[in-house]
This record gives C-alpha cells, structure tokens and sequence, in this order.
C-alpha cells in the first residue's frame, strides 16, 4: 500500500526553552512523510528552491520516500521561524517567508498518480481539490486544513471536504469551521459536510476521534522530556495514516484499526516531539515503536472491576 502526501518542505528554526535550532529541514509533508515511512511506502509532492542542497536531500533519501513529485524551482524554500514557551500549546511565529511554496501548484507525476491512500496537506483547498482531479480515486482521503483557509476559503473548503473522509484538525479549527464550540456537536456538523471521520488533535491532552460509530479518545503519551512540539500534528498524521495503509491491505478501513491508527499516530508525535526539528523521526526501529505502543496500550487500558 502505498500513501501520497501533498505538502510542504521546508527549513524551520525553532526556539523553545530548552535549546534552538536555525533552519533545519521541516514542514508538514516531511514530518508526515518520515512518520508515514516506517509502515509503508511514501510518495511526496512538494517545491522545494536552489537552497535545498544535497544534505537536505539525504534526511528524505535516508527513509527511502519517493521523491519523484518534489519540485525544484528557482529561489528559496520555504522558510518559518517560531518561539514557544514553557507553555508548549502556544507558539509565536516569529517569520514566514513563503519562497517558492508561494507559486506552487501540485503536479502529480503519473507513476504517482494512482496512490492507494492519499494525504492532502494543509495548502489552499482550491489547490487539494485541484490533486483530487489529477489522481484516481483512492482508497482513502485524508486532509488537514487550518483557520487561514476557513476563515478565507470557506466555500473551496467545503469542496474539497465533501470528497475527504478523514479530516484532520485541532479542537479550535474544529469548533471554528463548525461554528459550535461543543466538539460533538462540531463533529456532527463536520462530517456532514462529507468527511465519514473526524480526528480532533487535542495536542497535550491526546486526541479524539468521532465517526459512526460511538466516540473515541486517547490521551497522548506522559514524556519525561520534550523539546520541540513542531510537527507533532503532522507526525500524528503520519503515523497514523501509515499504519491504517499497512494494516488494512485490501479490506475495507474497521473501527478497531481506526482506533489502533489513532494510538499509533500518538506514539509517532511522541518520538517527534523529544528532540528538534525531524531528528527524532529519523532513525527509529520497529521494536521502539512497538515498545512505545506497548507503553501507550498500558496508559490507555483500564480493567473492569
């Protein structure tokens, strides 16, 4: 099974309280793209510019992602600077500059055109909707977004939203695209705009799940260290989008491997989050994250009296 993600490359420098990091490779499609990589195979589509030299390269190489849909254009990648505090749900973005992330359009080469799931990025809706036209339908859509596009695009939003059937946003996107601030009431009205799953990312605090069946959450991992919360949503994404293209073959996507995939997503967020920028997504073994796994099972259980 293979997963295409749509997204951004990018070079992040990070502060936070615990150390910094100046322009290290980042961004949402190659956090997703290094969780993703350790269950199954990873198509990215992306721009990158001039700058993105051969070291850069080698992060992606190193996990063996298909790198035929990343566009070199002529200027600078992508670049977004942040401070966090002690309180690491908050940031301040300090710099954005977009580079060439602000003219490009997704090509889907054709070897890459036939994904069995596909992950689109948090990029204009009106760009994800034009990726749903270039590839053949796949098994699964998953989709991110954020409040710049639904307080912007809200109309190409809901487009694109009645051909998803996972979307994947945090509880303040959830409750602002619905306009309810009771999440299961935001659920609701959100998969009745076409998406059958909604995962809401509640960062510290775990996430949850709503879809037809009864609600689900899971609580994230209790770390005795994290250094860099940057991409833990995108990593959650990842892993969770990977395990679901490993596990479900060609049967049809059950509750229980929702469930599984959810926690899973959590254990790679984990791994992302105990060091800077991707270093902690980069040279895992299957044995930690099943150990990890293992951790989160027993976290998350409890016995009938």
């Amino acid at each position: 099974m293979s997963i295409l993600v749509v997204g951004s490359v990018a070079f992040d420098s990070i502060e936070t309280p615990f150390g910094s990091r100046h322009e290290v490779v980042g961004g949402a499609a190659t956090y997703f793209a290094l969780a993703a990589s350790y269950f199954t195979g990873v198509q990215i589509v992306a721009a990158v510019g001039d700058d993105f030299g051969p070291d850069q390269m080698a992060i992606l190489n190193r996990r063996q992602i298909d790198l035929r849909g990343l566009e070199r254009a002529t200027g600078r990648t992508f670049r977004w600077a942040g401070r966090y505090s002690f309180d690491l749900n908050a940031r301040e973005t300090l710099d954005t500059q977009l580079g060439v992330f602000e003219s490009f359009r997704p090509r889907i080469p054709e070897p890459c055109k036939r994904p069995d799931f596909l992950f689109l990025g948090n990029i204009d809706p009106e760009l994800q909707l034009g990726v749903l036209r270039q590839v053949e339908r796949p098994r699964l859509v998953g989709c991110d977004t954020m409040n710049y596009w639904i307080e912007g695009k809200p109309e190409a939003l809901r487009r694109t939203l009645a051909e998803v059937d996972v979307l994947v946003i945090n509880d303040g996107e959830a409750r602002e695209l619905a306009h309810e601030p009771n999440l299961v009431k935001a659920s609701a009205a959100i998969r009745a705009m076409g998406p059958a799953t909604l995962i809401v990312k509640r960062g510290e605090f775990g996430a949850a799940a709503f879809g037809a069946g009864p609600p689900f959450a899971v609580p994230a991992l209790l770390l005795d260290s994290v250094l860099d919360p940057t991409g833990a949503g995108d990593s959650f994404a990842g892993g969770m989008m990977g395990y679901l293209a490993s596990v479900a073959a060609q049967g049809k996507v059950t509750d229980l491997m929702m469930r599984r995939a959810i926690a899973m997503g959590s254990v790679m967020a984990s791994f992302a989050v105990q060091s800077f920028g991707v270093e902690g997504l980069l040279n895992l073994s299957r044995d930690q994250i099943d150990g990890r796994y293992e951790e989160f099972r027993r976290l998350s259980h409890l016995d009938e009296a």
